[in-house]
């Protein structure tokens, strides 16, 4: 079992309690599950490092992506409304279908899209997108980053040898909790 240290955890811990703080009378309510995933990929975007060229300008923001149907709803928004990575702007964006992406840097794929991961995968083959599921393990191998709930607890699995071929570095303070899978590469 993963034990997280209280420099590890303190920070997300302080992002879900200004989520529920800033919501309606639910914020005395456990967070939902896609409450506590969305600032996940909000501080994917700080524990991840991009290279230059994964932006086509100095000032573009920063996009966190959904692919497929959004579980999310308006939480992922407000998560990231206001909020800055290395002096980005960071926007959300939905997409339909993996043909629609351009500029995008996390981009969750939903449950519904876990039917073709590798179709998925290999439309974004050599770009510096990481990629984030929560469907089955099994279904969306090759994703750099699961979320997947165990006993009403995130746990993250990552493939690091995916990352590195996206040319993506993660930070050690976000692979200490992990379960590392699919190798170091």
């Amino acid at each position: 079992m993963v034990v997280l240290r209280p420099q590890v955890w303190l920070p997300w811990l302080w992002l879900v309690l200004a989520v529920l703080a800033t919501g309606s009378a639910r914020a005395l309510a456990a967070p939902s599950e896609y409450q506590v995933k969305a600032v996940f990929l909000f501080n994917f975007a700080q524990f991840v490092d991009w290279p230059a060229e994964a932006f086509p300008r100095p000032d573009a923001p920063f996009v966190i992506g959904v692919l497929g149907q959004d579980p999310f709803g308006s939480q992922l928004d407000n998560v990231v409304r206001g909020e800055t990575v290395n002096n980005r702007t960071l926007v959300v964006e939905r997409y339909r279908s993996v043909a629609e992406i351009r500029n995008c840097n996390i981009l969750f794929i939903g449950g519904n899209e876990s039917g073709h991961p590798d179709e998925i995968l290999m439309a974004l083959k050599g770009r510096s997108i990481l990629t984030v599921g929560d469907a089955d393990p099994a279904g969306q191998r090759g994703v750099m980053i699961q979320l997947v709930n165990e006993n009403n607890r995130i746990r993250l699995r990552i493939n690091v040898a995916a990352a590195k071929a996206g040319n993506l570095t993660i930070s050690s303070k976000l692979l200490r909790p992990a379960e590392i899978v699919g190798g170091e590469g």
